[in-house]
């Protein structure tokens, strides 16, 4: 079997190097080898969150995976047959959850047969898709090309102790539809979650309420932002004290467009609604309908889809760059 060598250095020089290179080479067969992993990163080499995501495709289709410890600098990739079911997987951190999910998610659509899979670790992080992104705006995009999945919350999980849980459904396909998301786009309306965790409802208030001053101000008038303030005791409440915010912008060609972000200490509860909702007026005064964190991870669907796709995104960032020169050397796909 052919084996494709990817340097983990190139371009964006993370961990999206690792996620989309172990995807594709299950779902072509190819065997992988990765070196100069997280080349750009300090520390360098593999991290807990990109073990798990590596872990989680590795079970999927059974294969073989050498280097695959904390530090590590290459990868080597051997995928077999891919199988549905259920899975259970632990970052063991506070790493993210939906990171994984990224690696994950595009195996599952040639599953033989549904798969069900639970993942522990964080579920809001820094430099991650919160799993609310992934709720609203990513899965609906991929529903519009034939991919069925569902995921929810279990539990929340923040930086530092994690803790937090997930669960996710996802139904194979025969083929992916291509998309194309071209035209101008309007927003018919503006919604949004401020959440925090063993914290004072105070904070949830304050971050809605900035939120949407700087919303309204920009002449968006039809805005909601719900608030949620969880306690010890509630099922959904995290290890540790956590916040943020996140907002969606419902277009009127039936896609959206979100942004987020999260509290941190020192933080003022108002900078950060006031962060969310001036990075989505940022997306929205481009009127385009796929943010620069959906252009990434379109990439590879692209790739997989049938047929030509499209889509206009405000920027075009390194992450996307990454995305389109792996589906090229692995896939052939041509952008």
């Amino acid at each position: 079997m052919e084996e494709i060598s990817i340097d983990g250095s190139i371009l964006e020089g993370g961990g999206q190097i690792l996620r989309i290179s172990t995807a594709l080479s299950a779902l072509t067969g190819k065997h992988l080898r990765i070196f100069n992993v997280r080349a750009k990163r300090s520390p360098p080499g593999l991290r807990m969150q990109h073990i798990t995501a590596i872990k989680s495709v590795g079970a999927l289709v059974d294969a073989e995976v050498e280097g695959l410890k904390v530090g590590s600098k290459e990868v080597r990739f051997i995928p077999k047959m891919i199988n549905g079911g259920n899975f259970n997987f632990d970052v063991g951190t506070a790493g993210s959850t939906t990171l994984v999910l990224q690696a994950l998610t595009p195996v599952t659509a040639c599953a033989p047969k549904p798969v069900f899979v639970e993942i522990h670790g964080g579920t809001n992080n820094q430099w991650a898709p919160p799993l609310e992104y992934f709720q609203h705006v990513f899965l609906p995009v991929l529903k519009k090309m034939g991919f069925e999945g569902t995921v929810s919350l279990v539990r929340r999980g923040f930086y530092p102790m994690g803790g937090g849980i997930i669960r996710a459904h996802f139904n194979p396909v025969k083929s992916l539809k291509p998309i194309e998301l071209m035209e101008q786009a309007k927003v018919s309306h503006i919604w949004g979650l401020s959440y925090s965790c063993r914290l004072p409802d105070h904070i949830t208030l304050r971050m809605a309420r900035s939120a949407e001053n700087s919303l309204k101000e920009a002449g968006y008038k039809k805005v909601e932002i719900k608030v949620e303030s969880l306690q010890v005791g509630h099922g959904l409440c995290s290890a540790n004290p956590g916040c943020g915010i996140i907002l969606i912008a419902e277009l009127d060609n039936g896609f959206k467009i979100g942004s987020d972000s999260l509290g941190e200490i020192g933080k003022p509860a108002e900078k950060v609604g006031s962060e969310a909702a001036n990075t989505l007026l940022q997306q929205l005064y481009v009127g385009v309908s796929v943010d620069p964190h959906l252009a990434d991870q379109l990439i590879v669907w692209l790739g997989l889809a049938e047929g030509f796709s499209g889509f206009r995104t405000s920027k075009l960032t390194l992450h996307t760059i990454t995305s389109i020169e792996i589906c090229k050397q692995i896939l052939g796909s041509k952008f």
